[in-house]
């Protein structure tokens, strides 16, 4: 049985193999970038000019030193929060001036959840206000970044709160098998979400208007009839009130599913390159790529809830970072949040990978129901210039990093 004396050590080392392992894949996309930004490769000629490939590179070098920064600058607080004492200090002051109940275990969880949010405001505000705003993709105001985050503050205390305390009156009712209870609350919950966050959630950051009558709209209502693929509508979000990215997606089941377009991605692609888009994200329903990652998704997450179930009944465990052998499966639950990144950060290789083969099968399916591959392309040409995507990033970083194939690999793929 591990050590109350050993975990930390083995925590530490965790965390700064994590941090080593992305700083290394960092530098690799770095000197990969600065060795292709003399000249546009010979299979991208033609892509994108040169002033934006170098603009692309120089963004691309900029993300990646902001990124290696303040992900140093996490891990320096993580290992500080787990180790300097403040969690057990704060856990047995709450249970002193609020009791053991369930609800204010949940309280400190909440409490310790905003705390922690804190030290990443500036890197936040920088990457907004600087970073972006320097390659001229922000579009935020001061008071919308601002309002942005007490919503989501808002959201939490009114949805999330009660779901913990839910949770945690699980333990009380369940005993060992809470876990298990809990798990499928969680997966209610979440699926209770993909209904009601296209209806009541989503209008509370962005504006939804319906596409207007057109040929645009004409053309992406006959792609759903001749696809299969019904909507409750069509619908242009504000993307730009807040970026100059630009996407698209679909998003509910049934008669609440709406497709919904950004306002920059409507402005930059013609109507078949429109098209050809909306044809991809159908072909992501089509394929039922949606339902297989809610089921992987739902076999991860029982398998977490089995193991902070697990932990929070191992003394050994509670003791590492300094909690009483009984403090029980709150402190589980924070301590499985702050370290489960140190592990699954190696395995996202694989769900790149498999991330990857649902993008391929998405444009494959675009290609055939919009009868060639041309438009696709284009659309995928003109998003990676618009966004100075990196066109040439290291394997190994586009490994770990890249959930969707490069676009030379996407093209490749289509020609065929």
């Amino acid at each position: 049985m591990p050590t109350a004396e050993f975990i930390p050590i083995l925590v530490v080392f965790l965390i700064v193999l994590r941090w080593a392992g992305g700083a290394v894949l960092e530098w690799l996309n770095r000197r990969h970038a600065e060795a292709h930004r003399s000249a546009i490769p010979d299979a991208l000629r033609g892509t994108v000019d040169d002033a934006t490939y170098a603009k692309s590179v120089d963004y691309t070098l900029a993300k990646s030193r902001f990124g290696q920064w303040s992900d140093l600058w996490d891990n320096a607080v993580l290992v500080a929060i787990l180790f300097l004492g403040p969690l057990p200090v704060l856990w047995e002051e709450s249970h002193a001036r609020f009791g053991t109940s369930a609800w204010s275990a949940a309280g400190w969880l909440f409490a310790i959840g905003l705390l922690l949010s804190i030290p990443g405001l500036p890197w936040e505000w920088w990457a907004q206000f600087r970073l972006e705003a320097r390659f001229g993709f922000n579009t935020s105001t001061l008071g919308t970044w601002i309002a942005d985050r007490v919503k989501g503050l808002l959201l939490a205390v009114v949805l999330g709160y009660p779901l913990v305390v839910l949770l945690l009156k699980l333990v009380e009712w369940m005993g060992p098998r809470w876990w298990l209870w809990g798990w499928a609350t969680m997966m209610a919950f979440q699926i209770l979400m993909l209904f009601l966050a296209p209806v009541v959630i989503m209008p509370l950051f962005n504006k939804f208007t319906p596409l207007p009558e057109g040929s645009l709209r004409d053309r992406l209502l006959k792609l759903g009839e001749r696809t299969g693929f019904s909507a409750r509508t069509i619908q242009v979000m504000d993307g730009s009130k807040r970026s100059r990215h630009s996407n698209a997606f679909f998003t509910g089941f049934g008669q609440f599913r709406k497709i919904v377009l950004y306002d920059t991605l409507v402005a930059q692609l013609t109507e078949e390159e429109l098209e050809a888009v909306l044809a991809h994200e159908i072909g992501h329903h089509r394929r039922r790529h949606i339902p297989q990652r809610l089921a992987w998704g739902a076999v991860v997450s029982l398998a977490g809830f089995a193991l902070i179930g697990w932990l929070a009944l191992q003394a050994w465990f509670l003791a590492a970072f300094g909690f009483a052998s009984d403090a029980g499966v709150a402190p589980a639950m924070l301590l499985f949040a702050l370290l489960g990144g140190t592990v699954t950060f190696w395995f996202s290789p694989l769900g790149n990978l498999w991330s990857r083969r649902h993008e391929y099968e998405a444009d494959a399916y675009a290609k055939a129901a919009v009868g060639s591959p041309e438009p696709l392309i284009g659309a995928l040409r003109k998003l990676s210039e618009k966004n100075l995507s990196n066109l040439t990033p290291h394997p190994w970083y586009s490994a770990f990093h890249y959930s969707h194939p490069t676009l030379l690999e996407r093209e490749e793929a289509l020609r065929k």
